[in-house]
């Protein structure tokens, strides 16, 4: 049995343990930002101080046995105005329901979990309430994750001003991993976000497994404009420490002019490898899928990629 752990947030972590959860043989620990403070997320932590759940009901969905009528309704979304529970995901609700009934939030994620009987361990990062700030290469200061991508600069760099510590969970998942994965995701709003937490990187440094990185396809606009592989690893590598990755995990689909000029228009173009010779190695895969025209990252094809890794590892 391998130890995997997992560690990021947004849809692109989902679509990681939809493929992960299809190998045999394998216990899967997710380590999830909480630092989301957007939409229905971000309404509810304010209200009830809790930390941001949506990311975690995504991935409770994604790493669920079989794909339920409860499953499916954790990501229903009221229709209406953002008031009363117009805007709200029901997962969200029943999530924060369960954690005011209980006085504490991972056990109304255990609850969930056994619920849609998830298969592994789903972390929050920290429980703290907390709050993303990033300072841009002008000095502009920009507060809250949601913001970030707002603003047309360059980032320099990610924090939290007060101290944010890991949950015990998120230490012991990566002290016991036998492979560490990170990504797929927005990079300083998803990714590098649990990097910054206190222990979380010195349990990385500490962990006798290799760390992957799973690469985006395309560029963020407002986050990673015209960023190579090279600049995603580099930034991953400001926020913890050098040589964090032993391997980056990129695409090498064809992707079609039709599908690039949407996201052209977007301000959204591939990320490309821009070096010859890395000090990590650098795996190209057909990793992707274009269901309505759109570039996602397929589960299946990541199951195929990570099964032939730990066989070689």
């Amino acid at each position: 049995m391998k130890n995997i752990t997992v560690i990021g947030g947004g849809t692109g972590l989902s679509v990681i343990l939809r493929g992960l959860k299809q190998i045999e043989d394998v216990h899967i620990s997710a380590i999830v930002t909480v630092a989301d403070d957007g939409g229905s997320t971000g309404r509810l932590r304010r209200q009830f101080h809790i930390p941001a759940m949506g990311d975690i009901r995504n991935v409770m969905v994604a790493l669920a046995e079989e794909e339920t009528l409860f499953s499916h309704l954790m990501n229903y979304r009221f229709d209406g105005e953002d008031h009363d529970i117009g805007g709200h995901n029901l997962g969200n609700l029943i999530l924060t329901a369960l954690s005011e009934e209980s006085g504490n939030f991972m056990d109304a994620i255990a609850t969930i979990s056994k619920v849609l009987n998830v298969k592994g361990d789903i972390i929050p990062a920290t429980t703290q309430v907390i709050t993303l700030f990033a300072k841009m290469i002008d000095g502009t200061i920009v507060r809250g994750e949601s913001n970030i991508p707002n603003f047309d600069n360059r980032i320099q760099k990610v924090y939290y001003e007060e101290e944010v510590t890991a949950t015990p969970q998120a230490i012991e998942a990566l002290a016991n991993a036998d492979l560490i994965v990170i990504g797929i995701g927005s990079l300083y709003t998803s990714v590098i976000p649990n990097l910054i937490i206190d222990g979380i990187t010195d349990a990385i440094r500490q962990s006798k497994a290799n760390c992957v990185y799973f690469c985006n396809a395309m560029t963020q606009p407002g986050e990673t404009d015209n960023y190579s592989l090279e600049d995603h690893v580099e930034a991953i590598e400001a926020h913890s420490y050098k040589g964090i990755i032993q391997t980056v995990f990129a695409y090498e689909d064809d992707i079609s002019e039709e599908v690039l000029s949407r996201y052209n228009l977007e301000g959204s173009t591939p990320v490309i490898i821009r070096e010859n010779e890395h000090e990590y190695d650098v795996i190209e895969e057909e990793l992707l899928n274009f269901n309505g025209k759109l570039i996602r990252h397929d589960p299946d094809k990541i199951r195929n990629l990570l099964s032939k890794y730990l066989k070689k590892d």
